[in-house]
Formats: C-alpha cells, sequence, structure tokens
C-alpha cells in the first residue's frame, strides 16, 4: 500500500520536481511506483500600493509530497528527479503517519475553498484613511478582520474616538 513521503526540494525547485514527477506518473512509465505528487498551496489576497493582489503561496517551500511504494526503484527515481535535495529522513526514508497526512490534506481542500488575506498592518498602525466618509483621516488601528478584508481604525470625530471599519484598500500606513 502507498505512503506519502517528504521530499527535499533545491530552494525554488518545488513545481519543476513536481512537474517532472506527474509527467511520470501521466506518461505510465511509473505509475505502479509512485502515485501521487503533491505541493499543498493556498491563495493569498495582498494589499500592494492599494490594490488587491492574488497569489498562491507554498504550505511547505523547498518540500514536495509524494504517495509511493517505498523500494529501490521508487526511490531512484525520486532522488535522480532533477531538483530533488533528497528525502526528509536520509538513507531510510520516513512515512508520514495518516493523521499528518489527513491534516494537510485537510488544508489544502479547505485553502481551495478560501482565500487568505495577507495582513498589511498591525494593531496600534498608524493610518491615513483614503476613501469614503472619512477620506483623510488620520486614525490608529484597532482591530484587524483578515477573514473580511477589514480592520477598524480608531479616529477623532469631534475630539472623541470612533470606531469606523474600513476595506484594507482604503487605507495607507503613516510613516
Amino acid at each position: 500500500m502507498p505512503k506519502w513521503y517528504v521530499v527535499h526540494t533545491y530552494s525554488g525547485q518545488e513545481t519543476k520536481v513536481l512537474t517532472h514527477l506527474q509527467e511520470l506518473i501521466e506518461a505510465g512509465d511509473y505509475g505502479e511506483l509512485i502515485s501521487n505528487v503533491l505541493m499543498p498551496t493556498q491563495d493569498v489576497v495582498q494589499v500592494k500600493n492599494g490594490k488587491k493582489m492574488k497569489t498562491t503561496r507554498k504550505f511547505f517551500p523547498g518540500y514536495v509530497l509524494v504517495e509511493m511504494d517505498l523500494n529501490k526503484d521508487s526511490i531512484h527515481i525520486v532522488r535522480n528527479t532533477p531538483g530533488v535535495a533528497g528525502f526528509v529522513g536520509g538513507n531510510k526514508p520516513q512515512p508520514l503517519r495518516d493523521e499528518e497526512v489527513r491534516r494537510i490534506l485537510g488544508q489544502t481542500e479547505k485553502s481551495s475553498r478560501q482565500q487568505v488575506s495577507e495582513v498589511p498592518f498591525e494593531i496600534g498602525d498608524a493610518v491615513k484613511i483614503k476613501e469614503g466618509p472619512f477620506k483623510d483621516f488620520d486614525g490608529v488601528v484597532d482591530e484587524i478582520h483578515p477573514e473580511k478584508g477589514k480592520i477598524k481604525v480608531m479616529v477623532s470625530v469631534f475630539g472623541r474616538s470612533t470606531p469606523v471599519e474600513v476595506d484594507f484598500m482604503h487605507v495607507t500606513p503613516i510613516s
């Protein structure tokens, strides 16, 4: 029965290794030895220069997961793939435990359904509101809601501190 193993790749070579191993499987050459290859990723929405940018981020940079029957041939195939540094576990690769595999696979399924917003602010940061009814007001970040892509900013209105909820895109940090 195939088990999941972690393969260490050279920096930035994860996609190359993934593609190469998937091509071997699809060609039918090693499908009986290697059954699946995975590089867990998630979509992240970042706000840069006031614009939302969607990027894909790797959960485990520098690593690829391979489901395979462990034997001399499968080890040889994976180790001789361009970009592979070796297996995690050294000369005797250790399979991932079932609960680890379920957690990783569950994490990738969950991330494919939802996007994660990278928060460009921290609580206590001074910001200026760029749009909306409070345009040009200065304030301090009080709360962050990455799932909504919004922050709560405390602004001074008539001498009183007032909470205002705004989009990440509608504020800029004050240096």
